[in-house]
């Protein structure tokens, strides 16, 4: 038997679908942990009402809220191997558990996952989808790639061998976000391997709103440099460029000595046009991609500043 798991906070939206997907994916011998921040809708009646009619879904308080909490809540109530986790937010393929077991036993990995595939169902989401699946947008990361199949140093959402949290121990309750992140860099500086499968496909469905956007990314931006700080070997220059864009922004007045300064600045806004005005999908997407590329810069950027005086 397979144990799955999904924290969740107001998903009454969202959640009837993570149910269906679930009673009706293969394996039939498998497990659904729901951990819950306290939803104020109906998201709890909603997986009551499920429970009631399939005994292998189970909804357990969560009332620390965050996310790290309910995942080491759900992984401790859980019996089965290996642990999935799934996400409110997403859409999965129908053979998404099929493939993370088959990738288990091909590959001998102790952690497997597939790539963030994006979709959108809002001009502004397909913009963000667009951006966030472009190197410009997040560097040369493996887990945004579709294409990439091998052993990396993380993956979205994740699949686990159950012994690894005897090996490598639980999600740091610490980080609100970037959990996953540091669980798989800890379990890889200890020897473990980690392995994207592209045939595991599930599709991300971004923020709705800039403002969302930005929150997101600069609560990205906070944590990460206490997840490098834990595991230093997994620093990338990827993770410090935003930061050094944000200083260059804030030493911007310089300019007023030296036009030289502001070439970098033209230069950047070239790029972001040129990938924007050149990326798939209708004008409207286009113009809000010319957005959403600074606006995750510099939201991850300012963040990762202020992440780098964040003790815990």
């Amino acid at each position: 038997m397979l144990s799955v798991i999904c924290p969740t906070f107001n998903e009454a939206n969202h959640i009837a679908k993570v149910l269906d997907f679930f009673v009706n994916a293969k394996p039939v011998e498998k497990e659904l942990i729901i951990t819950d921040g306290g939803s104020s809708d109906a998201t709890r009646q909603i997986i009551s009402e499920w429970s009631q009619k399939h005994s292998n879904i189970r909804l357990i308080d969560n009332p620390q809220k965050y996310v790290p909490f309910g995942l080491n809540l759900a992984i401790k109530a859980s019996t089965g191997n290996p642990v999935i986790r799934i996400d409110a937010h997403s859409d999965y393929a129908p053979d998404y558990f099929e493939k993370i077991l088959e990738t288990f036993e091909s590959t001998g990995a102790d952690i497997v996952g597939g790539p963030y595939l994006t979709a959108g169902k809002t001009t502004f989401q397909l913009a963000v989808a667009a951006a966030i699946s472009n190197p410009f947008g997040i560097g040369n990361s493996k887990a945004h790639d579709a294409n990439y199949k091998g052993f990396t140093d993380s993956v979205p959402y994740g699949a686990w061998k159950r012994e690894l949290f005897e090996q490598v121990g639980y999600f740091d309750e610490r980080l609100i976000r970037n959990q996953d992140d540091e669980f798989n860099y800890r379990a890889k500086s200890l020897g473990k391997k980690i392995y994207l499968n592209p045939e595991i496909k599930f599709w991300y469905y971004p923020r709705t709103t800039i403002s969302r956007l930005f929150r997101q990314y600069f609560e990205y931006g906070i944590y990460k440099p206490l997840v490098l700080k834990k595991v230093k070997s997994e620093i990338k220059f990827r993770h410090i460029i935003p930061s050094i864009f944000v200083i260059y922004l804030i030493a911007l007045p310089v300019a007023i000595f030296s036009n030289i300064f502001l070439i970098p600045l033209f230069f950047y806004f070239f790029i972001d046009l040129l990938v924007s005005l050149t990326s798939k999908g209708n004008f409207k997407i286009k113009i809000w991609s010319v957005l959403v590329y600074p606006a995750i810069h510099i939201s991850y950027g300012t963040g990762a500043i202020i992440g780098m005086f964040k003790r815990k």
